[in-house]
């Protein structure tokens, strides 16, 4: 069966799932956690959470799950010492700097591949598995059919089966950050898409906020697809809302229906959407939370208290009472899985009238109340007229069952042992001069005007090289692989016959694209999508077969130059940064393909370009503003190269853009920005 995994935000919220029945939480510490903002729990909260849990044989994932930079590479490993030593079943990441920690410094120590990684082919599982990791956390994008087929690979994995959804895919979502330097890789998304932002010019709109998605009331196909793990979002929720999902779920694995209508009323979006589980992308995905949500929200919270307000009955036990004569009377209990404590009280008494009966030692025994067993019946061996309180029965049963917890906690500890390595301890010498220039153009007529002489690559769509002359570019095409798809052979037949025409290089967009290239004998250049934001993630990246690495743009341009670099390290340099990367287009849900205006519009009237991916079934939304950097690369000192990407310029702008990157010149352009170079993110 798989288990059913409650979100756990704060202590309160721990307490809520964990009376409702979980089978595994997740949750945060102080730093590193993708959900910076919620309550998290200190170091002493955390060995405590762990305890409580192993108790109940509830299993414990740490998220440390945001990108980390060089300066926290010290603190992170710090973070992960402290989840060894408490014994977490498990780290919840996204950077691969925790790979190498783990490798390195607890290879004993379960790590989960974050949704944040976008995994969500074949060839990304076992990447994933390759690396390390014992489970991946699939993207919630994916239809009931993938997720079958990738459960089958040999690695565990993990889906999400009820709270919000993102509009655009984890992992992959830079709007917070480009607008108010508030990550959402660094756990702190402001929700930007969940204000107006319209797909309609001068109406009020809200074209990037998804209702909150629900499978439970489909749990028998849920189950069929094999997931291991049933995760449920939710770390910035009340708890309230943890015990109705967890309770709710619990209902639907044991084949009951759940409160669907509660459910809603405990917190939703103008209801549930079970769109991209079914494979239906459209318009019922759409949906916010107003007013009459929230109300009806405060009137079903305190009804909701009942839920948690006794323990979950998590084992049945069973006693061995004995009082001889002479001797301190004793009680073990021991439960199903063979772990047992024993108590002793006081020298039993003689009675004075009628001796203590096996019916008076069990009705003491029955009453476990508050705790997490049931009464499993007990076996009494007791002597010729002799007495034992019921205060005294009561206080060994307390004292009993108080051991057994401890048994059992101990039983489930998971802590492995550290060794403080240095994980920074390699070759970063792979610095230039003077970067090369890389162009990614979306129309072969952008290089009409541009001596290509001068050009390191360039890079285009799989479409765009199936349509052009490979040998007329000779060594200089690089094929962006699409960053997300959902047919990945596809994608692997494209690339087998476009290496029969000469294709040698790859720009890799996700960790599947890495074992793509390897299999085929392609030279893979790693993407802005893989979120490197430090020197260990792009050396195991090279240890993968990169043979160079884009920085992600959220970096400062001092933290690039900071890098050490043990593979070769660009950036990118011009163009419209991508905001988000998303499988719902929110235009063609608003209006339909055919009055496309390839807009949308924020409150403020900024316009945000909207690309098609031309069938991979992903769009993608640019910034309204230009990044341009050509006058400040000095500030990128050190980097191998600088990417151009061309959306919709024309040959001569393109020419222009070029020739100012070559010769350092300002701008010529309105409405540019400097991206997140100089202000960066928090």
């Amino acid at each position: 069966m798989a288990e059913i995994l409650s979100p756990a935000g704060s202590p309160e919220a721990l307490r809520a799932a964990l009376r409702c029945g979980c089978d595994a939480v997740y949750l945060g510490g102080q730093s590193f956690s993708a959900r910076a903002n919620a309550a998290n729990f200190s170091d002493e909260e955390l060995a405590q959470a762990v305890e409580l849990c192993h108790i109940r044989g509830v299993k414990v994932y740490l998220a440390i799950n945001t990108l980390v930079f060089d300066s926290q590479l010290q603190q992170c490993k710090k973070a992960v010492e402290t989840a060894a030593r408490i014994g977490v079943d498990g780290l919840i990441t996204q950077d691969l700097c925790l790979v190498e920690i783990v490798r390195k410094c607890c290879p004993r120590m379960e790590i989960h591949a974050s949704t944040q990684m976008t995994v969500h082919t074949k060839n990304g599982v076992e990447q994933a598995k390759e690396l390390g990791f014992s489970r991946t956390v699939l993207s919630r994008e994916l239809p009931e059919g993938i997720i079958a087929s990738l459960s089958k690979l040999g690695t565990e994995t993990e889906i999400f089966v009820h709270g919000a959804l993102c509009m655009s895919v984890s992992g992959q979502c830079y709007m917070s950050a480009l607008i108010g330097s508030r990550s959402a890789n660094r756990g702190l998304c402001a929700q930007a898409c969940r204000l107006g932002i319209s797909a309609v010019k001068g109406e009020r709109r809200y074209d990037l906020s998804l209702k909150d998605m629900s499978v439970l009331d489909v749990m028998d196909t849920v189950l069929a697809t094999g997931a291991a793990s049933l995760k449920i979002e939710g770390r910035m929720k009340r708890p309230e809302y943890v015990a109705k999902a967890t309770h709710s779920a619990v209902m639907a694995c044991a084949g009951q229906d759940p409160d669907m209508e509660g459910l809603a009323a405990v917190f939703s979006r103008s209801g549930f959407t079970k769109g991209y589980f079914e494979g239906k992308t459209g318009s019922e995905m759409f949906g916010r939370r107003d007013k009459e949500d929230a109300a009806v929200s405060a009137k079903a919270l305190p009804g909701i208290h009942e839920l948690y307000r006794s323990e979950f009955k998590r084992d049945r036990v069973r006693f061995a009472f004995t009082a001889r004569q002479g001797s301190k009377v004793q009680l073990t209990v021991t439960d199903t899985q063979g772990n047992s404590f024993t108590a002793r009280g006081d020298i039993p008494q003689t009675a004075q009238s009628r001796g203590l009966t096996a019916e008076q030692v069990e009705k003491q025994l029955i009453k476990l109340g508050d705790t997490i067993y049931e009464y499993g019946g007990c076996e009494c061996d007791i002597g010729d007229m002799l007495y034992v309180s019921p205060a005294q029965i009561n206080a060994l049963r307390r004292q009993a069952c108080g051991g057994l917890d401890s048994v059992r906690a101990g039983a489930n500890d998971r802590s492995v042992p550290f060794e403080d390595v240095d994980i920074t301890d390699f070759e970063g010498s792979c610095e230039c001069e003077q970067p090369k220039i890389r162009i990614e153009i979306s129309s072969l007529k952008q290089l009409d005007k541009i001596d290509t002489n001068h050009i390191e690559f360039v890079i285009m769509p799989l479409e765009l090289c199936a349509n052009s002359d490979l040998a007329a570019l000779g060594e200089k095409i690089m094929a962006a692989l699409p960053r997300f798809t959902f047919d990945e052979q596809r994608v692997i037949d494209r690339l087998k016959a476009l290496k029969k025409r000469g294709l040698e290089h790859i720009l890799a967009t996700n960790i599947a694209h890495l074992k793509i290239g390897r299999e085929l004998e392609l030279t893979v250049h790693g993407g802005f999508g893989l979120n490197v934001t430090n020197s260990v993630a792009a050396k195991l990246l090279g240890e993968m077969e990169a043979c160079d690495v884009t920085a992600s743009f959220e970096l400062k341009a001092a933290q690039i130059r900071a890098l050490k670099k043990p593979v070769p390290l660009g950036y990118i340099g011009y163009g419209r940064l991508p905001m988000m990367l998303t499988v719902n287009c929110p235009i063609r849900q608003a209006v339909g393909c055919g009055k496309c205006t390839k807009t949308l519009y924020d409150p403020t009237g900024r316009e945000l370009p909207v690309r098609c991916s031309k069938g991979e079934g992903y769009v993608e939304v640019l910034n309204s503003d230009v990044l341009f950097t050509a006058d400040k690369m000095s500030d990128f000192k050190g980097a191998a190269f600088v990417t151009l990407c061309f959306d919709e310029e024309t040959p001569q702008q393109a020419a222009d853009i070029v020739r100012a990157f070559r010769n350092g010149e300002k701008a010529q352009l309105e409405n540019i920005t400097r991206g997140l170079y100089y202000r960066g993110i928090i």
